[in-house]
This record gives structure tokens, C-alpha cells and sequence, in this order.
């Protein structure tokens, strides 16, 4: 039987060998779920729901609805006890990556590639950015600062003047370079800067 704790570090190492150039970030909020793993590809967010042997179906529809708002792809990686019923608890455009030990140790194997997300919300994808991200795409792209708006409004002004295939490699290279040991400094330096605009 596997747990949570014996498929996550195998999991990433199994996805950097399988996508290549990816980042991992653990346990995101995401609306009233928290998702279990995002993976920054260069182009794409991927949200990643894990349902160990020892987890049962109960909070997945809502998790579903949430990872579903905010991801561009979707995996589920399920443990060999859910093998046999994974494809009914999931949208068709979810992958699915199976989990089961094999000499001790978790071993993966992807039952079926995610497809674009046709749910995905921009703006909630977009809201995964902390405030200094959003500043530096509108920097990249040209665009007014909005010192005084708040998020939603700057959010709103992306969507508005970035093509979404751009918008896309620039969100991806903000979650590659995001450093969580100066995230505290980066927010009081911006909140300076930009007072009332939090």
C-alpha cells in the first residue's frame, strides 16, 4: 500500500524525466481546495491530484472543479487501488498516471495524456501570481503600471493586452524564477512602492 509520502518525491522525479524542464511547487491554493502539486512547464501549469491507496474519493469532485478553474492540464496520480475506477471520477481530459510498488518502490506509468484544459479561467490562473509577477509582465509587454488599482482590475488589463500564447510562456517563466526566500522582501519592497495598490 502506498501513502502520499512515498509517491511525491518519486512522482517528481518521474515527471522531470518524462516533461524535461519543469519546477515543482507543493500544496498551492487554489479557491477552497489546495492543489496537491503544480508543475511549471515553459509553456504551462499543470495541476497534479494525488489519491494515494489510502485516500478515498470523498472532497474529488470539488477538488476537480477547483483544479479545473486554474490549470491549463490536469493529472491525477492514483495509486493501484484506484486503478480500476480513477476514469470515472475525472473529466476525459484529465490525464492519469497509475502508481504501484514494484521492488519496493513507487513505479509510474502514464494511463492517459492530459488535454487542454477547456475550463481553465485566465483570470484564476493569472491570480496564481503574486503582485510583483503581475508588475513585471506589464513591464515586459509595455504596459501602464495601475498603481492605485488592485489586483483583479491589473489582471484584467493583462488579459486585455497580451496574446494568450505569450501570456502563457510569461506566466510559466514568473512561476520558474519565483523565490520563496525572498518573497517576504519582494511584497514589503512593492507594497512601498505601490501603496494602496495591494
Amino acid at each position: 500500500m502506498l501513502y502520499d509520502k512515498d509517491i511525491r518525491e518519486p512522482l517528481f522525479d518521474f515527471l522531470e524525466a518524462y516533461y524535461g524542464k519543469i519546477r515543482i511547487i507543493e500544496e498551492k491554493q487554489m479557491g477552497r481546495s489546495r492543489a496537491d502539486v503544480v508543475m511549471v512547464t515553459p509553456s504551462s501549469v499543470v495541476g497534479i491530484e494525488i489519491k494515494s491507496d489510502a485516500d478515498t474519493y470523498a472532497r474529488l469532485k470539488r477538488q476537480v472543479k477547483d483544479y479545473n478553474q486554474y490549470f491549463d492540464y490536469n493529472y491525477v496520480a492514483a495509486g493501484s487501488s484506484h486503478a480500476m475506477h480513477i476514469e470515472e471520477h475525472v473529466p476525459d481530459w484529465w490525464g492519469i498516471i497509475t502508481v504501484e510498488q514494484a521492488d519496493g518502490a513507487a513505479d509510474f506509468y502514464v494511463l492517459r495524456k492530459p488535454r487542454e484544459n477547456p475550463k481553465v479561467d485566465a483570470k484564476k490562473k493569472l491570480s496564481l501570481l503574486w503582485r510583483p509577477e503581475l508588475a513585471h509582465i506589464q513591464e515586459l509587454n509595455h504596459m501602464p503600471k495601475y498603481r492605485q488599482k488592485s489586483k483583479q482590475f491589473v489582471i484584467e488589463k493583462i488579459l486585455l493586452s497580451v496574446p494568450q500564447d505569450i501570456l502563457r510562456e510569461q506566466i510559466s517563466q514568473e512561476l520558474f524564477e519565483r523565490d520563496y526566500t525572498q518573497i517576504e522582501e519582494l511584497i514589503r519592497d512593492y507594497k512601498r512602492k505601490h501603496q494602496g495598490s495591494w
